[in-house]
Protein backbone atom coordinates (compact mmCIF):
# COMPACT_ATOMS: atom_id res chain seq x y z
CA UNK A 1 0.00 0.00 0.00
CA UNK A 2 2.64 2.78 -1.13
CA UNK A 3 1.48 6.45 -2.38
CA UNK A 4 4.28 8.39 -3.87
CA UNK A 5 3.47 11.81 -3.59
CA UNK A 6 5.72 13.98 -5.55
CA UNK A 7 5.17 18.26 -5.56
CA UNK A 8 7.59 19.57 -8.29
CA UNK A 9 8.44 23.11 -9.64
CA UNK A 10 7.85 22.66 -12.95
CA UNK A 11 4.97 22.26 -15.43
CA UNK A 12 4.69 18.62 -16.38
CA UNK A 13 2.74 17.21 -19.34
CA UNK A 14 0.27 14.56 -19.27
CA UNK A 15 2.95 12.51 -21.13
CA UNK A 16 5.62 12.89 -18.38
CA UNK A 17 2.72 12.40 -15.78
CA UNK A 18 1.97 8.85 -17.44
CA UNK A 19 5.67 8.43 -17.59
CA UNK A 20 6.35 9.43 -13.89
CA UNK A 21 3.52 7.02 -12.79
CA UNK A 22 4.99 4.13 -14.86
CA UNK A 23 8.49 4.25 -13.93
CA UNK A 24 7.44 4.81 -9.93
CA UNK A 25 5.67 2.16 -10.26
CA UNK A 26 8.52 -0.25 -11.51
CA UNK A 27 11.35 1.78 -8.47
CA UNK A 28 8.71 0.32 -5.72
CA UNK A 29 9.50 -3.11 -5.89
CA UNK A 30 12.66 -1.39 -4.43
CA UNK A 31 10.63 -1.45 -1.14
CA UNK A 32 9.80 -4.98 -1.51
CA UNK A 33 6.12 -3.47 -2.71
CA UNK A 34 4.16 -4.02 -6.30
CA UNK A 35 2.66 -1.90 -8.36
CA UNK A 36 -0.98 -2.94 -8.03
CA UNK A 37 -2.02 -0.89 -5.31
CA UNK A 38 0.64 1.90 -5.50
CA UNK A 39 -1.23 5.47 -5.39
CA UNK A 40 0.75 8.34 -7.10
CA UNK A 41 0.12 12.14 -7.17
CA UNK A 42 2.07 14.78 -8.77
CA UNK A 43 1.64 18.60 -8.05
CA UNK A 44 3.29 20.53 -10.58
CA UNK A 45 4.01 24.18 -10.41
CA UNK A 46 5.02 24.00 -6.28
CA UNK A 47 6.88 27.01 -4.89
CA UNK A 48 10.39 25.58 -3.29
CA UNK A 49 12.73 27.59 -1.71
CA UNK A 50 15.94 25.61 -0.77
CA UNK A 51 19.09 27.50 1.65
CA UNK A 52 16.75 30.49 1.23
CA UNK A 53 17.04 30.32 -2.46
CA UNK A 54 13.94 29.90 -4.66
CA UNK A 55 14.49 26.32 -6.85
CA UNK A 56 13.59 26.81 -10.41
CA UNK A 57 13.90 22.90 -10.65
CA UNK A 58 13.28 20.96 -7.74
CA UNK A 59 10.84 18.68 -5.74
CA UNK A 60 9.65 17.40 -2.79
CA UNK A 61 8.76 13.57 -2.94
CA UNK A 62 7.29 11.91 0.37
CA UNK A 63 6.93 7.76 0.30
CA UNK A 64 4.29 6.45 2.09
CA UNK A 65 3.99 2.88 2.95
CA UNK A 66 1.94 0.23 4.66
CA UNK A 67 4.39 -1.44 7.27
CA UNK A 68 8.39 -0.38 6.60
CA UNK A 69 11.65 -1.29 4.81
CA UNK A 70 15.30 -1.42 5.90
CA UNK A 71 17.10 1.40 5.21
CA UNK A 72 19.19 -0.11 2.79
CA UNK A 73 16.24 -0.17 0.28
CA UNK A 74 15.67 3.76 1.06
CA UNK A 75 18.44 4.60 0.23
CA UNK A 76 18.07 2.61 -3.11
CA UNK A 77 14.71 3.78 -3.49
CA UNK A 78 15.98 7.76 -2.94
CA UNK A 79 18.29 7.12 -6.33
CA UNK A 80 15.95 6.01 -8.48
CA UNK A 81 13.33 8.60 -7.42
CA UNK A 82 15.74 11.40 -7.89
CA UNK A 83 17.18 9.27 -11.88
CA UNK A 84 13.68 9.22 -12.66
CA UNK A 85 12.76 13.11 -12.03
CA UNK A 86 15.89 14.06 -13.58
CA UNK A 87 15.53 11.73 -16.87
CA UNK A 88 12.02 12.76 -17.30
CA UNK A 89 12.00 16.47 -15.82
CA UNK A 90 15.62 17.82 -15.85
CA UNK A 91 15.50 18.27 -12.01
CA UNK A 92 18.96 17.11 -10.26
CA UNK A 93 19.56 14.97 -7.39
CA UNK A 94 20.71 18.12 -5.29
CA UNK A 95 17.30 19.72 -5.46
CA UNK A 96 15.39 16.88 -4.17
CA UNK A 97 14.20 16.04 -0.88
CA UNK A 98 12.86 12.41 -0.30
CA UNK A 99 11.40 11.50 3.46
CA UNK A 100 9.86 7.94 4.27
CA UNK A 101 6.76 7.28 6.06
CA UNK A 102 6.17 3.80 7.55
CA UNK A 103 2.89 3.44 9.05
CA UNK A 104 1.34 0.23 10.95
CA UNK A 105 -2.61 1.57 10.38
CA UNK A 106 -3.47 1.67 6.56
CA UNK A 107 -7.01 1.99 5.42
CA UNK A 108 -8.46 1.17 1.87
CA UNK A 109 -11.74 0.28 0.65
CA UNK A 110 -13.98 0.56 4.01
CA UNK A 111 -12.10 -1.23 6.10
CA UNK A 112 -7.88 -1.33 7.48
CA UNK A 113 -4.84 -3.96 7.01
Amino acid sequence: MPFIDSKVTVSVTPEQKEALKSKLGRAVSVLHKGEAYLMVGIQENYDLWLGGKKLEKGAYVEVSLFGSAASSDYEKMTGEICRILSEELGIPASCVYVTYHGLRDWGWNGSNF
